[in-house]
């Protein structure tokens, strides 16, 4: 039998270069997100003449390029500082992967050079080691570090404000901190508020031309000549526009369809094969999420989904009562419930609107489903 990797090599692809589809390929230009990586070039840019620069914060949704513009500037400042008098470090830290002040602390050591564990020491240890790092390097200059911590709400809903007194406190250091959440700042005491007196920097989401603008650019990378329809590129923007302008998912999207038609040995992408690829993708998602969350919250979940399929309005009190009937006594609190709701709409499986109910009437939040109810159906009872 002939070697089968082989056969599936040869078989052809509508593929030049997946890799550039993926939204963590940093390109050499990021179409619609000048304004926000001179905004954030500004600050920093005192960084060049020995000036430790001011925190930055930047929001946006999932998608909006947050990522991608820190990642971009920190790489045009390594490349400004090549020449200067200067001695800058920029490090990275996604903080899903590291999701308390001491890894994030020993992973920065780590990457400066200092052999420190992730567990083992005492976190007064890894910082001081971390702060020595400051007083003494080779090169005889102050060291500036700029540390980027990627969706930093994750860090201090998981651990607290440790780690932005850290840094803050510590000389020569200047933190990027990115949120998909405004409200993330909740999790700060004053008295880190008072040391961080950051910059905001806002990332609003992608109009469906600015989609088209991005995803042409990838596509002439990633796909061969000739094997994409016309009508494509503007569906899977048209989609993504949809959802609160998500460059992310749109390139999620042109990926999954090329894909889905190199299963077929087709040598064209059509349509059709971007609604497959919006299928495969929000299946994948909602199963995904929904398998690694506690019973409490998917029973919550369970309720917010019947209360959907029969069409009612859905408040906090008429989705508690749904919810305990689910639970049958094995039920948390009433407040309890509050946190649930924060955690399902940051993963975005739902959404929250505060409306008026008139004068004397208060305020009121609706909850709103925000994924395909067959999808949901299919993940909780599967």
């Amino acid at each position: 039998m002939e070697n089968i990797f082989k056969g599936l090599k040869n078989r052809g692809s509508v593929f030049k270069d997946k890799q550039l589809l993926d939204h963590r390929f940093l390109p050499h230009h990021l179409p619609h997100r000048e304004e926000q990586i001179t905004s954030i070039a500004k600050y920093w840019i005192e960084a060049l003449n020995n000036v430790t620069p001011s925190d930055i914060t930047i929001y946006g949704k999932t998608g909006t390029g947050k990522t991608a513009a820190a990642k971009f500037a920190m790489n045009q400042l390594k490349e400004a500082s090549i020449n200067e008098d200067v001695f800058i470090r920029t490090e990275y830290i996604r903080c899903t992967d590291y999701t308390t002040e001491y890894q994030v602390i020993a992973r920065l050591c780590q990457q400066m050079g200092r052999d420190v564990p992730y567990r083992g020491w005492t976190k007064a240890e890894v910082v001081n080691t971390f702060r020595d790092i400051f007083k003494k390097n080779a090169f005889g200059k102050n060291l500036i570090l700029i540390v980027v911590l990627d969706e930093i709400d994750i860090l201090l809903k998981n651990d607290g404000d440790g780690i932005l007194y850290t840094l803050t406190r510590t000389d020569n250091v200047s933190v990027l901190s990115i949120s998909n959440h405004v409200e993330f700042k909740k999790f700060i005491k004053p008295r880190v508020k008072s040391s961080l007196r950051d910059r905001e920097i806002v990332f609003p989401p992608y109009g469906a031309q600015q989609l088209i603008d991005i995803l042409e650019e990838r596509a002439r990378l990633s796909f061969n000549k000739n094997t994409l329809d016309d009508d494509v590129v503007p569906y899977c923007a048209a989609l993504a526009a949809k959802i609160e302008g998500d460059a992310r998912y749109a390139l999620d999207l042109l990926r999954t369809a090329g894909e889905l038609a190199d299963e077929d040995e087709s040598k064209k992408v059509f349509g059709a094969y971007v609604n497959d690829a919006k299928d495969r993708i929000e299946h994948n998602k909602i199963t995904d999420i929904i398998m690694t969350l506690p019973t409490q919250q998917q029973r919550v979940l369970e309720a917010i989904l019947k209360l959907t399929q029969r069409k009612e309005e859905i408040i906090s009190g008429k989705l508690y009562d749904a919810y305990e009937k689910i639970s049958k006594g094995d039920s948390v609190s009433y407040r309890r419930i509050f946190d649930f709701i924060n955690e399902l709409e940051m993963l975005g499986i739902i959404s929250t609107n505060t409306v008026s109910r008139g004068r004397g009437k208060g305020r009121t939040n609706i909850i709103t489903l925000q994924c395909d109810t067959d999808i949901l159906t299919d993940a909780l009872y599967s």
